[in-house]
């Protein structure tokens, strides 16, 4: 299935049925009187996260989208159907943007989130709501409200725990395919992984998911590369691993390349955990390793560990690293919703942009 993160595309919402115009006929009544009834709601349409899904590729093809529009009146003061709600479902974690991409409209981050972004038009009054003493055979209705409609921009930001960085080649996708049984395409090239890719990684009896994204290069945060929309992929990790490839000869300028475009991309990555891994390690002498070990640890001002994805020495050890923020994020997390629950706050979603 192809892999798409963002769209934009075309909403209207149903508008409402009109009111209806009719009088009680019946047989020994002479003035029955009206009984029109009012024209039915339209419908909304509502965006849902929903399990199974982890691509926006149901809406590249298909850009418009419009509810159903409600029933007029009926006589006997019958009130029209309402139209039908149009529920799109996308997966956890899109997001939805104004057209021009300036004002977030909704964050759907939890399964079940949903959220009305355009309301059906209300239906229009039958001639009974117009009865008076001085008009007795009203023949005034109303039409029914018109629908609400608007471009905006569907973009996905990949939900996962711990999140792969580097530049192109470093290998990010052979660790990822060591450790999980994600299968992404591997080759000795830059730019082999083309497209974010997603893994389960089991550490003992738990589990946490990985997140892989193609290599980011000078520039990434001003959308070099699309290094952008790929950094968004790893917004809402919990923990990032930072791999640089050991065979580089200026092991530094790599970390810092990297580093540069984290800073100045912001938002949530900024101040993330972060571990750094120097892979590749059974390519290079082990002299030579240590050397550009203790190199990158004094540039990073953290420690570095060692690690080859092909051998798989020092991934356990990695993935101990990682588990262990990994389950403290968790835990934080877990908190911060009970600690919403407790407090009686609304759950994320309900509610509908004015």
């Amino acid at each position: 299935m192809k892999f798409v993160d963002q769209t934009r595309i075309f909403l209207k919402s149903g508008p409402g049925g009109n009111g209806c115009v009719s009088f009680r006929r019946e047989k020994y009544v002479e003035f029955g009187g009206p009984n029109g009834g009012d024209g039915g709601k339209g419908g909304d349409i509502i965006i849902e996260a929903v399990t199974g899904l982890n691509t926006l590729v149901d809406y590249r093809y298909k850009r418009h989208y419009k509810a159903q529009k409600g029933q007029h009146g009926m006589g006997k003061n019958m009130t029209g159907a309402s139209g039908e709600d149009l529920v799109m479902k996308v997966p956890v974690g899109t997001q939805v943007f104004d057209e021009e991409m300036e004002f977030l409209i909704a964050d759907l981050v939890k399964v079940g989130d949903r959220v009305v972004l355009v309301q059906g038009g209300e239906g229009g009054l039958g001639n009974t709501h117009f009865k008076s003493s001085t008009n007795r055979a009203p023949r005034r209705t109303t039409p029914g409200g018109e629908g609400e409609e608007m471009w905006v921009v569907l973009r996905l930001k990949l939900i996962a725990d711990a999140g792969l960085l580097g530049l192109p080649n470093a290998g990010k996708s052979t660790f990822l395919s060591a450790v999980s049984r994600a299968r992404p395409k591997i080759a000795d090239y830059p730019f082999t992984t083309i497209r974010p890719q997603l893994g389960v990684v089991g550490v003992g009896q738990n589990e946490f998911v990985m997140a892989d994204i193609p290599g980011l290069i000078e520039g990434a945060s001003e959308g070099v590369g699309l290094g952008h929309r790929f950094l968004g992929h790893i917004e809402r990790c919990g923990v990032l691993l930072h791999l640089i490839d050991a065979t580089e000869e200026d092991v530094v300028a790599s970390y810092e390349t990297i580093m540069g475009e984290v800073e100045a991309y912001g938002g949530d990555l900024t101040g993330k955990p972060m571990i750094v891994g120097l892979n590749k390690c059974d390519a290079v002498d082990p002299e030579d390793l240590e050397e550009k070990r203790l190199a990158l640890a004094d540039a990073a001002a953290r420690p570095v560990m060692t690690l080859s994805g092909v051998t798989g020495e020092g991934v356990k050890e990695i993935l101990s690293a990682l588990w262990d923020v990994v389950k403290e994020d968790m835990a934080q997390r877990a908190a911060e919703d009970g600690l919403d629950e407790e407090q009686g706050s609304a759950p994320a979603g309900e509610w509908s942009p004015v």
